[in-house]
């Protein structure tokens, strides 16, 4: 029989924790902290967001001069490939 009292005892004092938690919870006091940690969330959010634009905007200025190196090379190698079988050429007419 006591063993039987222990349990009903317990969750008479789950029951009775657990009102209390959801009135405590769903306080005015409650709702504020719930808005204020919205609030530093969403700031946060915000902050992340403009470090995230500014990582982007960085990375496409990073790709873009890239891409002007490779084509700055590419037309320095076609001038070097010209002037060579220039050189060939006039070699070539010389030996002739």
């Amino acid at each position: 029989m006591a063993f039987n009292c222990g349990k009903l005892c317990t969750f008479a004092a789950g029951l009775l924790f657990g009102t209390a938690g959801i009135k405590v919870l769903s306080s005015r006091d409650a709702k504020k902290i719930y808005t204020h940690a919205t609030a530093a969330t969403l700031r946060a959010k915000d902050s992340v967001m403009k470090t995230v634009n500014t990582v982007k905007e960085n990375c496409e200025d990073i790709y873009a001069e890239a891409k002007q190196i490779n084509a700055d090379r590419e037309a320095e190698d076609a001038d070097c490939i010209i002037g060579d079988a220039a050189i060939e050429t006039a070699e070539a007419a010389a030996e002739s």
